[in-house]
C-alpha cells in the first residue's frame, strides 16, 4: 500500500517543500512552514490511464450567449462596486481589518436580498447564531427571513445548501475558519483555505448561487491565506477605514464583471453602516477655510468624482534629515513633488519638516493629486490662504510641466455642483461649454507658485 506523501507548506506564500525548515526560501518568512497531508486515507482517487478522459465539445466565439440578470440588493453603494449587482454563480472575496464592519455590511446585504423573497443563507464560523441575532436586532433586521448557521465543516455546509431550492446568496464568514475532511491540516492553513474555497466556488458555479467569502487581513493589509484564492474568485473587495474615522470605503480591486477601482462610501453609526450617496459633501463638511495649507482636490474613484481636502503642514526642522510624513497618499509621490518644487521652482523645503494628510480617511491612488498637494505645500510654507472657491487637479512631470489627467469634465461638473467657481488645472482640461467653473490654466508648476504668491489669482 502506497504511503501518503507529506508536504511542508508555507502559510505566508503557499510554497510547498519536501522537508521542514525554519525559514521559507521563497518569501523569507520565519516559522511559517507547517506540515500538511494533501488527502486523508481512503480519499485518494484511483489513478487512471492516459486515455481515460472524456472528449470535451469545443465551441466557437460567435455562439449564442445568455443575458445575465444581475442580483441587485437595492443598496446602491455595494451594487455599484460589484458592477451593477451580483452575477449569479459568481464568487466574491471581501477582506478588511478586524472590527472594520465586514460582518455588519454583509448582514445588511443579506437582509436586503431576503426581503426581496430570495433565499439567503448566512454561515458564520466565528460567531454563534445568538450573536448574529443580537447584531440583527441592533440593526433592525430581524424581520428579514435570512437563514442562519454556525458551522465550519465544508461538507456539512454544502449538504445544508443542497436542501431545497438553491440559495440566491450564501455568505461564508470567514473562509479562514472553514475546514474540509479531504485535508489533514488545521483550519486556516494554506491547504485548508484553498480546498475549502475550491469546494464553495465549485458549488456556486454549478448551482448559480452567489457566494461571498469573508477573508481575514494580515498586518501588511493583504488578505490572509494563499494568493491563489484571489485568483479563483471573480471579484475581490476591500473594506477600508480605521477606528479614528467614521467613514468606511468599500473598494473593488478585481472584478471580472465590472470596473475595478470603484468605491462605495459608508458612515459607521450606532445603527450600522449608512450609505453616503454624496461623499464629497461629507469629506468637505468640516474643512477650515481660513487656514493656510489646505487645498481641495477634485479626484476620481472609479467612475465617481470625489472632492476631498488635502492638508499640509511645513515647519522648520532641527534634525539633520527633515521628516516626511504622509497619510492617505503615496510617500514616494510626495518626495517627487517636493524635489520638483525645490529644483524647478526654487521653493526651499529641504530644511523643513513636511506633513501631508488626506482628510476623512480616504486614500488617494492617482497622480492627479500632484497639483493639489503642491498647492497645499506652497500655501503652508508661505502662509498664504488658498481661495476657498477653487479646486485643484493635475499631474506634475519631473520637468515641472503640468500634464492633463483623465475625466477632467466629470471633475469640473462635480466642482460646479458643489458651488466651486474655479478649477486650477492643466491648460487643456477642457470641460463643458456651459460650465460656470472658471479654468485657471496651468502649463508649468511655476505658474501655480506665482498664483499663490499673488494671492491665488492670475497676475
Amino acid at each position: 500500500m502506497a504511503k501518503s506523501r507529506t508536504a511542508f507548506v508555507c502559510q505566508a506564500c503557499g510554497t510547498s517543500a519536501s522537508k521542514w525548515s525554519g525559514k521559507c526560501e521563497s518569501c523569507g518568512e520565519w516559522n511559517s512552514i507547517v506540515e500538511e497531508k494533501p488527502l486523508a486515507p481512503g480519499l485518494v482517487a484511483p489513478r487512471k490511464g492516459p486515455q481515460s478522459g472524456r472528449v470535451i465539445a469545443l465551441e466557437r466565439l460567435d455562439g449564442p450567449t445568455d443575458d445575465v440578470v444581475r442580483l441587485t440588493s437595492g443598496l446602491g453603494e455595494i451594487d455599484r462596486v460589484a458592477g451593477g449587482g451580483f452575477v449569479p454563480g459568481s464568487a466574491l472575496l471581501v477582506g478588511g481589518d478586524p472590527g472594520i464592519g465586514k460582518s455588519t455590511l454583509l448582514i445588511q446585504v443579506a437582509a436586503a436580498l431576503a426581503r426581496q423573497e430570495h433565499r439567503v443563507v448566512y454561515v458564520s464560523g466565528e460567531e454563534a447564531v445568538a450573536q448574529i441575532r443580537l447584531r440583527a436586532q441592533r440593526l433592525g433586521l430581524t424581520d428579514a427571513p435570512v437563514e442562519l448557521a454556525a458551522e465550519t465543516s465544508i461538507e456539512d455546509i454544502l449538504a445544508t445548501l443542497s436542501q431545497g431550492a438553491p440559495a440566491r446568496l450564501a455568505v461564508i464568514d470567514s473562509i479562514q475558519t472553514m475546514w474540509t475532511q479531504t485535508m489533514e491540516a488545521a483550519p486556516g492553513t494554506v491547504g485548508q483555505v484553498r480546498a475549502s474555497s475550491q469546494a464553495l466556488i465549485r458549488y456556486a458555479k454549478t448551482t448559480g448561487t452567489t457566494m461571498i467569502l469573508v477573508g481575514h487581513v494580515t498586518k501588511d493589509g493583504q488578505i490572509a491565506g494563499p494568493r491563489v484564492v484571489e485568483h479563483m474568485v471573480d471579484a475581490v473587495l476591500y473594506f477600508e477605514g480605521d477606528n479614528g474615522h467614521r467613514f468606511r470605503i468599500l473598494r473593488a480591486v478585481k472584478n471580472r464583471f465590472g470596473a475595478t477601482d470603484e468605491i462605495g462610501v459608508y458612515e459607521m453609526t450606532g445603527a450600522g453602516l449608512r450609505e453616503v450617496p454624496n461623499p464629497s459633501e461629507l469629506f468637505l463638511g468640516e474643512r477650515d477655510r481660513s487656514a493656510p495649507g489646505t487645498a481641495v482636490f477634485a479626484g476620481m474613484e472609479g467612475t465617481r468624482p470625489v472632492l476631498v481636502e488635502i492638508q499640509a503642514l511645513v515647519a522648520p526642522s532641527t534634525l539633520g534629515t527633515p521628516r516626511r510624513a504622509v497619510v492617505g497618499w503615496d510617500q514616494a509621490r510626495l518626495s517627487m513633488v517636493l524635489a520638483v518644487l525645490e529644483a524647478r521652482c526654487g521653493v526651499r523645503l529641504s530644511s523643513h519638516d513636511v506633513y501631508l494628510n488626506v482628510a476623512g480617511g480616504l486614500r488617494i491612488q492617482e497622480p492627479a493629486a500632484d497639483i493639489a498637494a503642491a498647492a497645499a505645500l506652497v500655501s503652508a510654507l508661505s502662509g498664504q490662504v488658498l481661495p476657498t472657491g477653487a479646486v485643484y487637479f493635475g499631474e506634475i512631470g519631473l520637468s515641472g510641466a503640468v500634464r492633463p489627467v483623465a475625466q477632467a469634465a466629470a471633475r469640473l461638473k462635480e466642482a460646479e455642483r458643489l458651488g466651486f467657481a474655479e478649477a486650477v488645472a492643466p491648460a487643456d482640461s477642457g470641460g463643458d461649454k456651459g460650465s460656470t467653473v472658471k479654468l485657471g490654466a496651468l502649463t508649468h508648476l511655476t505658474d501655480l507658485v506665482a498664483r499663490i504668491a499673488s494671492g491665488g489669482h492670475d497676475e
